[in-house]
Formats: C-alpha cells, sequence, structure tokens
C-alpha cells in the first residue's frame, strides 16, 4: 500500500490503497466511515478525525468521498466499528491511535467482505445504514466459512469431495429461495431466513420487488446472504426457518394488493410450510415448495 501525494486529503479514518505502477484514475481509495454518534465520541480518545461534533463529520466524509470518487477509479467504504478496531489493535499489539494500525484494520483480509463500492449515495440516508448491514452480512458469511469448511459426518471424504457437497448445498439452497419467490407471485416483500449453527444464529434478511413481467429486483448482497445461510443450514443439516411476507399483487390488477406472510420450516434435510414467527413477524405455513417450477 502506498500513498499518492495527489489523493484527496484523508480523514483520520482513511487507507488509500494505490496499486504501483497502475494509471492514478485506476487506483483504489478504501476509507472507514463511523456509523453514529455513540462511536465518534468512543473514538475520539484515538484522534481519528478533527471534527468538532458528529455532524461535522459526516460534512466532511462526503466532501472526502466525493473528491475520491473524482480522483480515483475505485471508491471503497466499510463501517468503522470501534469495539472491532479495538480488539483488532489488541490482538496485533498496535497502537489505535497510529495511522498505520487503522490502514491495516481497514485493509484487513477477513474482512473486505464488508466494503462497499461507494458511487455517490446520500451519506446518512442511503449508504451509512448499508455499512452497518454490510459489516453485520460480513460477518455472517465469515460464520458460515468457518461452518463449510467441515464435511458433514466426520472427516473422511477430502477437500474435493466437501467442495462438491458445498456447490450442491447452495444450489438447493438458491433453488428453494426462487421457488419461494416464484410461488409468491407479483409484488412486493421481504424475504427472512434463520439457521440455528453453532457458534451462533446464521440470519439475513432481503427485500424484493417481484414485478408483472417476471424480473425480480433485489441487492446482490442481500441476495448472496441469503444463499449462503440457506447453503449452510443444508450443507450441516442443520434446523431452520424462513419467512416471506409483505404485499401479493400487481399495478396491472387496479391496484389490489393482499398482505401476505408465509414461512417454511427445516430440521436439517429440507423446509417444509410450518406457522413461524421471525423478527416479531408471525406467519401461516407457506405454500408447498414442490408444487412451485
Amino acid at each position: 500500500m502506498s500513498r499518492n501525494p495527489r489523493a484527496p486529503r484523508p480523514s483520520r479514518c482513511t487507507a488509500n490503497a494505490a496499486a504501483a505502477g497502475r494509471p492514478h484514475g485506476e487506483e483504489a481509495f478504501v476509507t472507514g466511515i463511523l456509523t453514529s454518534a455513540e462511536d465518534f465520541e468512543r473514538a475520539r480518545a484515538w484522534r481519528l478525525t478533527d471534527a468538532a461534533d458528529f455532524d461535522s463529520y459526516l460534512l466532511d466524509t462526503a466532501v472526502l468521498l466525493a473528491e475520491a470518487r473524482r480522483t480515483y477509479g475505485t471508491v471503497q467504504a466499510r463501517m468503522f466499528h470501534v469495539d472491532d478496531f479495538a480488539d483488532f489493535c489488541l490482538l496485533h499489539r498496535l497502537d489505535p491511535a497510529e495511522p498505520a494500525s487503522r490502514d491495516r484494520y481497514l485493509v484487513n483480509p477477513p474482512l473486505q467482505t464488508q466494503l462497499l463500492p461507494y458511487q455517490g449515495e446520500e451519506l446518512v440516508g442511503d449508504f451509512v445504514p448499508r455499512l452497518v448491514r454490510a459489516r453485520d452480512s460480513g460477518l455472517t458469511l465469515r460464520h458460515v466459512e468457518l461452518l463449510l469448511d467441515r464435511v458433514p459426518g466426520g472427516d473422511g471424504g477430502g477437500a474435493e469431495d466437501a467442495a462438491v457437497l458445498v456447490r450442491q448445498a447452495h444450489q438447493r439452497g438458491a433453488e428453494l429461495f426462487r421457488r419461494m419467490l416464484v410461488g409468491a407471485g407479483f409484488g412486493a416483500y421481504r424475504f427472512l431466513c434463520a439457521v440455528e449453527a453453532p457458534g451462533g444464529r446464521l440470519e439475513a434478511e432481503a427485500r424484493i420487488l417481484h414485478w408483472e413481467d417476471g424480473v425480480v429486483r433485489i441487492n446482490d448482497e442481500d441476495l448472496d446472504l441469503v444463499c449462503a445461510v440457506l447453503c449452510a443450514g443444508l450443507y450441516r443439516e442443520l434446523p431452520g426457518a424462513a419467512l416471506l411476507h409483505g404485499s401479493q399483487g400487481s399495478a396491472g390488477a387496479c391496484g389490489e394488493y393482499r398482505q401476505v406472510a408465509w414461512a417454511w420450516q427445516s430440521e436439517g434435510g429440507g423446509y417444509a410450510p410450518a406457522a413461524v414467527e421471525l423478527d416479531e413477524v408471525r406467519a401461516e405455513p407457506g405454500f408447498s415448495l414442490g408444487t412451485v417450477c
């Protein structure tokens, strides 16, 4: 990692990873963003920013990101989580007040799944909440990776057999999700799933728009997380539940919509209709997934 003298003045929460030998416009700019006033106050002792308060900090950060977009080929950000940073410095015996410590934390390879591309979104109302979700999703994906490292039923079979089983479980999970959406039909939905796993519950959530022309709109990162959680549950044969709720109907049906909430449950082998409550949402047994093409 190197610094570039023409780079926008970085905040003290910023690491600029510039690839040597590449055109300046193709370099990557990576920054960490404090996402709450509480975290801002807790981070004061580390001198991460010169801003007087959290609102001023967000304004400074928005300017920094805008300048970075004009200068760099790629601009990425992740949540600068004060507890994660403190633990990282303790583990690696680093001084949290040193800029080099923040650089190492921001580009730590196991945390790359928490990075999001910044494309000019509104910082407070859009991008900051997504950063918080990206951290949660990144931790869940890391947990899933650890679960998928182990072959179900013992140590036999080897790495190649394990990879085949993981691919099969991922395909089954993706197909289950597809059948739930196809069976639900047109509408706007929220999908929830949870798997009771060693080390703690795995959870995923996604907002979905299913248009009349059959096109399904869902954020890529949400889709990846849903499929990963379903995959882990099927691969390790863990109990789990899935729930789909929202407004069913199409704009072409004279604005006729109805509220629906369907659920499915698994004891490890597969998902079947069942009454379930997730995140304070109660759902009746869903339709049979075996009847959906």
